[in-house]
Formats: C-alpha cells, sequence, structure tokens
C-alpha cells in the first residue's frame, strides 16, 4: 500500500510540474486592458505651440504660432503658406491681415478644450488625443454631423510650456 502511495504522489507531482510549464513555442497570452493613459493637464501660466488647421496633413487650412499667458492667446502669426479652401467651401478668405487665406481667432489649448466639450454638449462627435507625457491636447476632432462639411481637426505642435 506504502508503494502505491508513492506512486500515486510521483504521478501527481508529475503532472503537476508538467502542468505548470508551457511550450517555449506558444506566445504568451495577450494582456488585455486600457491603453496606457495621459496625466491629467492643467493649463500653465504661459506657453507656446503651434496650431495646425485641418484634417488633411498634407494641405492643411492654416498653420498658426501661437503664445499664451493666463489662458488667453497673447500672440498668433500665420506660419506657411496661405491657406486654400475646398472647391464647396463657402470660407470667406479675405486678406484681413494682408495674407491671402482663411484667418481664424487661434484658441488657447484650454479654449479648444472647452470648444471641443461645448461642441459635444451639443451633440457632435468628437475626439480628443493627449501627449501621455504631460497629457497637454495634441489633436482634437470635432465632426458636426448635420452639416455637410462638418468635420473640424486641430493639431497641436510644439507645445513648450
Amino acid at each position: 500500500m506504502v508503494r502505491f502511495e508513492r506512486a500515486l504522489c510521483a504521478l501527481v507531482l508529475v503532472g503537476l510540474v508538467g502542468g505548470c510549464t508551457s511550450d517555449p513555442a506558444e506566445p504568451a497570452p495577450a494582456t488585455s486592458g486600457p491603453p496606457p493613459s495621459a496625466p491629467a493637464w492643467t493649463e500653465p501660466a504661459a506657453y507656446t505651440f503651434t496650431l495646425v488647421r485641418g484634417c488633411d496633413d498634407t494641405a492643411p487650412e492654416g498653420r498658426y504660432q501661437a503664445t499664451v499667458k493666463d489662458g488667453v492667446v497673447t500672440t498668433a502669426t500665420r506660419a506657411g503658406g496661405a491657406a486654400s479652401p475646398a472647391p464647396s467651401s463657402e470660407a470667406d478668405l479675405g486678406p484681413v491681415t494682408g495674407e491671402e487665406g482663411e484667418e481664424i481667432d487661434v484658441p488657447a489649448l484650454g479654449q479648444l478644450l472647452e470648444m471641443a466639450e461645448t461642441a459635444k454638449d451639443d451633440g457632435a462627435e468628437v475626439a480628443t488625443e493627449y501627449d501621455l507625457t504631460d497629457g497637454h491636447p495634441v489633436k482634437v476632432t470635432i465632426n458636426v454631423m448635420e452639416e455637410v462639411d462638418g468635420l473640424e481637426c486641430w493639431t497641436v505642435t510644439d507645445y513648450q510650456p
């Protein structure tokens, strides 16, 4: 009887050890979980950034360099060439500042986030991407579905607090 118990224990031990190992040729199971999230962003007292308006990266509607102090854009200058409207666009492209192309009031990043939240509250589809390092917004896409040209994209680059 003792031999039988030893044999049974040995068999169980071999089964346990064999069951706890994995075949090195098999890939490890994929871990599921949320993607890494950005830290909460607080608008600094002063910063600079470049705002690119337009959903087509190869032909943006405008590129603006902005300086912000206390949540308000203090200077904004158009960078690069003039914007050209889509053939169906009804945008006013008057040379407001002596340059060709549509001119806008460049929002501070806090204002851009407020604009996105207001659009979302009004029923638009809104997607916001954040920098994983410090949490500042890097892209805001607003899709106002009732309008033919209801898609607006804003990309933030060269952010310097």
